[in-house]
């Protein structure tokens, strides 16, 4: 069967769909139905089944007979270290640290803040979580104390699990002394911490709070899986929100355990046994999703990476681990790429080595421009995938689904609507518009399964935030349009559609235009305040290593580019070149601030940005044009 009847059985009889993809997972009390709107528009999904995540991910490979597989496969450039853990070790291990939980008071309900580098142990944590029925809370590893502090108030943990330190190609990144100032900073306190000691840096325990990873184990009884409702939390997971105060994602566990298994034959065409690797981070919803959860539910291999696409050692290192470990499915952002593709324009390091075993490499995080996927497919010689998703939706909303059809690709689109996604483009009445037409981008309730359902503690907010603007609807805050072909565009955020004498432009259509320019390795545009016009679009444009033009000549010929491409209209007279870009540490470049830098306005240090040092940058090139107050 293919996409397009896939996609008809579901919107023909939604519920009936689900609970066919529900019967793959092991449920201790399947679900007597898919879907409850009793409380429509707040929806749930398999509410009165009884399952456990965590059986699901390793006891039940185990019991099949697939114990001695490998589960994870830990590739760490950065300490020069690489194991594997087999499905039975993984078992052992999660069902100890579960019980050392358990004896310590932590029960199905409570939450974990988890607080780790990309080591198996970040993924231990989180199963033994829901091995218990807690709901665990992975905060990026190494994030401000601040905002440590604020997660720790906002869901409360009984425990927190962290590491001695993390490992950056530079430098150590002391993770105690974060945490420490963030207990101090918060209201609520755990009643104990548990430190993984990593031999680079022991940290200093504090006697009766902190407990060490492997003492605190000792002699414990291993937990058995705790069954929880359909409906419980599996984990929260906090996303920035536009007021600076995060917004708790949470994750429902059925829901989440039939989607994420769906997902891994249906759009990564993976099966069991097969090396998966997601080249992400725990602290990011794709770890959740694509490194720890769906991987092994799916019954695959999953590569843990800690290192960096360039500098670890070199712009190779991506190829280096798809070789060795066999991977079949890769999956990174597009910004990883592009900065492969500036540090090796010609793909030399490709070359290097043996990719028989890659079959497909898929992006998402960012736009993927067309230049940089027909970069990678040149080099790589597999399709490269765009697919489009969101924190809140846990897994894609739009994709070219390759375990049941490969579809056409078109640079540019993340393909079509998965099944669960009834998407519309809407215009500011909340209309839909025709084909081609640029408009937000909503999805019909009921979302599908393994969405958020609401935001932890904060149901007003998750109302206002996604359901009101649009009834009937959930607001995704991206804008794009829709092809005559059924190919959904996304072209920037819903804030980065940029006002010009009247025309609503789109930035990301701009940076597809700067990017095909052959000396440009990476590029971000924004509107400026313009007291004529509005708003007027400013380019910012990362050269290719290597390229020793004058950088006047660079700007003028990707100001005719803008002119052939979109028009006059655009207006686009102004770029700056820069060394690098501000960004998130998941890759998503700080367009936003970026705008109100240039625009002279009041501004916060993003709390996920990668390096403060960028800004200062950004704003000693803005009062070059006099921007930036300059």
């Amino acid at each position: 069967m293919g996409y397009r009847e896939i996609y008809a059985q579901w919107k023909a009889d939604p519920e009936g769909f689900w609970m066919q993809e529900a019967r793959a997972i092991d449920w201790v009390k399947p679900p007597s139905r898919a879907l409850s709107g009793d409380r429509a528009p707040l929806y749930e999904w398999f509410a009165d089944g009884l399952v456990n995540t965590c059986w699901n991910a390793v006891d039940r490979h185990v019991e099949a007979g697939r114990g001695n597989q490998l589960a994870i496969i830990h590739e760490s450039p950065v300490t020069h270290l690489r194991k594997g853990i087999t499905y039975r070790e993984l078992q052992n291990r999660v069902a100890s640290l579960a019980g050392a939980l358990r004896a310590k008071g932590v029960e199905k309900g409570d939450r974990v803040i988890i607080y780790m580098p990309m080591i198996p142990e970040a993924l231990e944590a989180m199963l033994a979580c829901s091995r218990l029925g807690a709901i665990h809370s992975v905060v990026f590893g190494g994030f401000a104390a601040n905002e440590l502090a604020v997660r720790i108030d906002d869901c409360k943990p009984k425990a927190i699990i962290a590491a001695s330190c993390g490992i950056e190609p530079s430098r150590i990144v002391h993770y105690k002394p974060l945490l420490d100032a963030a207990i101090d900073q918060a209201s609520h306190k755990p009643d104990f911490c548990v430190i993984f000691q990593r031999e680079q840096e022991v940290a200093k325990l504090i006697e009766g709070r902190d407990l060490a990873w492997h003492t605190f184990q000792y002699g414990v009884e291993p937990a058995e899986c705790v069954p929880v409702e359909g409906n419980h939390p599996a984990y929260i997971l906090y996303t920035s929100g536009t007021t600076g105060a995060p917004k708790g994602v949470v994750r429902p566990t059925g829901g989440h355990l039939v989607a994420l298994n769906w997902t891994m034959k249906a759009i990564y065409d993976m099966n069991p046994g097969e090396v998966f690797w997601a080249a992400s981070d725990v602290g990011w919803v794709v770890g959740h999703s694509y490194i720890c959860y769906a991987p092994l539910i799916a019954g695959c291999t999953t590569i843990v990476f800690e290192g960096k696409p360039v500098g670890t050692p070199d712009a190779g290192t991506f190829w280096r681990v798809i070789s060795e470990n066999r991977v079949k499915s890769f999956f990174t952002a597009p910004t990883a790429l592009r900065a492969i593709k500036r540090e090796d324009p010609g793909g030399e390091f490709v070359k290097e080595y043996n990719l028989k075993h890659l079959k497909i490499c898929y992006l998402a995080g960012e736009r993927a421009d067309p230049d940089t996927i027909a970069w990678a497919e040149r080099h790589l010689k597999v399709p490269v995938i765009d697919h489009w998703w969101q924190t809140e939706t846990g897994w894609a909303i739009a994709a070219n689904p390759m375990g049941i059809e490969p579809l056409t690709v078109k640079p540019g689109s993340p393909s079509v609507p998965m099944p669960g996604y009834d998407i519309e483009v809407l215009d500011e009445g909340g209309h839909p518009v025709g084909p081609g037409t640029l408009g937000a981008i909503a999805v019909k309730l009921p979302l599908p399964p393994g969405n958020l359902p609401t935001l932890w503690n904060a149901e007003d907010r998750f109302r206002k935030s996604y359901l009101s603007h649009f009834p009937g609807y959930y607001e995704t805050g991206d804008a794009g349009y829709i092809d005559e072909d059924g190919y959904l565009y996304i072209m920037a955020r819903t804030d980065d559609v940029i006002n010009v004498a009247g025309h609503r432009l789109s930035t990301g259509a701009m940076e597809e235009v700067l990017a095909s320019h052959p000396d440009v390795a990476e590029c971000a545009v924004i509107g400026v305040s313009d007291t004529l016009k509005g708003q007027s679009p400013l380019g910012f444009l990362c050269l290719n290593k290597g390229c020793d033009r004058p950088h006047a000549d660079v700007v003028t010929e990707c100001v005719r580019l803008m002119r052939e491409r979109i028009g006059p209209v655009a207006d686009f007279k102004r770029a700056l070149v820069v060394d690098r870009l501000p960004k998130t540490r998941s890759g998503k470049i700080l367009r936003g601030t970026m705008v109100k830098i240039a625009d002279g306005g009041e501004w916060k240090m993003p709390a996920t940005i990668d390096d403060p040092a960028v800004l200062d940058e950004i704003a000693a090139a803005l009062k070059t044009v006099g921007l930036a107050g300059g």
